[in-house]
């Protein structure tokens, strides 16, 4: 075992890496992908330096945890950068407290408003087709209205 990790270079640290990025692909949860950024790391830094596997070892073992905090600042970031568009998946709630004018009229308290290319169905007062509402509650495709 030990004639193994002697025998630990250059070469196969960047093999290493790269399968644990391929293996990364096959089976995704943003994990490995940092091991293997170690494990080229090592590779890389062996390439100038001549080390011991003892010392390769505890470098990769050094990358692999500093990953760890680089990866939480990362998707921190990203997440933030969500916020950018809070209605972003939420389309209906963006539509609340605009006015639209009415497709089909509202009878029965059920009627539909078209909004660029989609057909709503909205829920409100009777209401003749024609007649611009404003939109007051969305919950998921159900839009409620009042008369504008």
């Amino acid at each position: 075992m030990s004639d193994i990790l002697v025998t630990l270079g250059t070469w196969n640290w960047l093999i290493f890496g790269i399968v644990l990025m391929a293996l990364e692909l096959l089976a995704p949860g943003v994990f490995l992908i940092w091991l293997g950024i170690a494990a080229l790391l090592v590779g890389m830094i062996s390439f100038g330096l001549a080390s011991t596997w003892q010392l390769q070892i505890l470098m990769f073992a050094l990358f692999a945890i500093a990953a760890v905090p680089l990866w939480r600042h990362v998707a921190r970031r990203s997440t933030a950068s969500a916020g950018d568009n809070p209605f972003l998946n939420r389309r209906s709630a963006a539509l609340v407290g605009r006015e639209f004018t009415l497709e089909k009229p509202i009878i029965d308290g059920n009627g539909t408003v078209r909004i660029d290319d989609t057909v709503w169905r909205v829920a409100g007062p009777d209401t003749p087709a024609g007649s611009r509402v404003r939109i007051v509650q969305a919950d998921g495709a159900h839009l409620t209205v009042t008369a504008a």
